[in-house]
């Protein structure tokens, strides 16, 4: 099982900003261990409600992690997860962090649903394959005959006007 969640923090130091960001996030009580960026085959995505069902304060819990933290007033930040994910669920899919600056969301987003996709089609042995193509109607990418759907969880925020740190991230934690 996965979920992803997101937060933003702002606080005159920098931990205490991200710690803000893991609260707002709902993740401040785990102990997080940063992986790689598989989604296992079979993996159940549920909301971030379903997933902390379960889990318990303390436990040690994978987490696929984007943050991006300023003290520039007015910077932009974001941090965003992308997910590229065969149709066919039996399949592994891809998780991509991107932590950026002078992005929107949007831009952000867009960028990390595209490197998880381009990361998915290199494990797949194909980096140059001609097949691969978007369908701007059904909103999904095709690879040689197969569908494959992404999305992306994205936080972004501007850096504090008094110059206090602001701390963004986005996270896939994985229930094992």
């Amino acid at each position: 099982m996965m979920f992803f969640t997101k937060g933003k923090g702002t606080h005159k130091d920098y931990l205490t900003s991200f710690e803000l960001a893991l609260r707002e996030a709902s993740i401040s009580d785990l102990n997080l261990v940063s992986v790689s960026s598989i989604k296992p085959p079979h993996c159940k995505i549920v909301n971030r409600e379903e997933g902390r069902k379960h889990l318990m304060p303390g436990q040690i819990v994978f987490t696929v992690m984007a943050k991006s933290a300023t003290n520039e007033p007015n910077r932009l930040i974001a941090a965003s997860i992308g997910l590229a994910r065969p149709a066919d669920d039996t399949q592994y899919g891809y998780l991509s962090e991107h932590h950026s600056t002078g992005e929107t969301a949007q831009k952000a987003g867009d960028y990390a649903e595209d490197m998880s996709m381009e990361m998915l089609a290199t494990t797949l042995g194909l980096p140059n394959d001609s097949s691969l193509t978007w369908d701007q109607r059904e909103e999904q990418w095709k690879l040689s005959g197969k569908i494959y759907k992404t999305q992306n969880f994205t936080q972004s925020a501007q850096g504090n006007k008094e110059g206090m740190w602001t701390t963004v991230l986005s996270a896939a934690v994985l229930i094992l």
